[in-house]
């Protein structure tokens, strides 16, 4: 699939169906390096599989179906190639495995190919949304999105009343979306994404509408770094769904933490486990900076302007 900064492929199967699918580049143990910038991080397949799992411990149900899979290059790939590019890129390493890496801005070149063991790879496949041409969708550019320039910051990096310009603006001055994005900052700090830069809504609805939470797979890159400009939203806003606080004190005082949640949900993906026991570590350690900030809004402004009752 051309586009992007990283090789993904479109995946027909004989029923109709669709799916997108990220190859296994890195085992799960390998994170990001910390010299690179977020824009320059390689994706992971077990990042959109987590994500998938993750929003569903949460709740918001808002990220379409990823599921992890294993796929044979010789058999299920290269003989269905039409793409030229691609077509080329097939290669045997000097151990004898199965490898390619297809064509894209970043990555794509011998040196990070997918390689199989010897010709077997993991792969996540995210389910495709409907057709535009049945349920029309919008593209819409993050307030909170970054500069993706290694010289420039954004004003919300550097004014903490960012939220306050914000709230003025259509569309977050009415309706669910304002809210709809502090579940999506928590939900990236959890991941650790830095690289939210869009989100997408469907027309049919307007501005009540939820947000739809695709393209995951910069997540989960580190185990020991909490990246605290991804919960700005939050912090800035000092504003919080009620079911979402609910949920998250429910895992902090309840006998089950979220990695226990998750690590339940991620045994049944045909490529389990799809976490390190680190990964799922930094997910409780995250969730409680996310209380914790959510407490000194509440030590300065009432319960009722921070915490919106969303009726569930």
């Amino acid at each position: 699939m051309k586009g992007g900064t990283q090789f993904k492929l479109k995946i027909r199967f004989e029923d109709g169906g669709k799916a997108l699918a990220k190859f296994k580049r890195y085992s799960r143990e390998t994170e990001t390096n910390p010299n690179v910038y977020y824009f320059y991080d390689f994706e992971r397949h077990v990042s959109e599989i987590a994500a998938f799992h993750l929003d569903r411990v949460l709740r918001f149900n808002r990220v379409p179906p990823v599921s992890g899979r294993l796929i044979n290059i010789t058999t299920e790939i290269e003989p269905l190639v039409r793409d030229k590019d691609l077509n080329h890129s097939f290669f045997i390493s000097p151990v004898g495995n199965k490898c390619f890496f297809g064509k894209c801005r970043y990555f794509c070149h011998g040196a990070h190919a997918f390689c199989g063991e010897p010709d077997v790879i993991e792969a996540s496949m995210a389910h495709y949304l409907p057709s535009q041409l049945d349920y029309e969708r919008t593209d819409i550019r993050s307030p909170w999105r970054r500069s993706y320039n290694e010289y420039d910051r954004k004003e919300w990096e550097t004014n903490e009343d960012y939220c306050d310009n914000v709230r003025r603006k259509p569309p977050y001055n009415n309706g669910r979306r304002l809210l709809d994005l502090m579940d999506l900052a928590v939900f990236d700090f959890l991941t650790g994404n830095m690289d939210r830069h869009n989100y997408d809504t469907y027309e049919d609805f307007d501005n009540y509408t939820s947000t739809v939470h695709t393209d995951n797979g910069r997540g989960f890159g580190k185990t020991k770094h909490d990246e605290m400009s991804i919960i700005s939203p939050v912090r800035q806003c000092c504003l919080i769904r009620k079911s979402t606080l609910h949920r998250l004190l429910t895992f902090y005082k309840g006998t089950a933490k979220l990695s226990d949640f998750m690590r339940k949900s991620l045994s049944n993906d045909p490529i389990a486990p799809v976490l390190t026991e680190l990964h799922l570590h930094a997910l409780d350690r995250r969730m409680v900076k996310i209380l914790l900030i959510l407490q000194k809004c509440l030590q300065k402004l009432s319960y009722r302007q921070v915490v919106i009752d969303d009726g569930f």
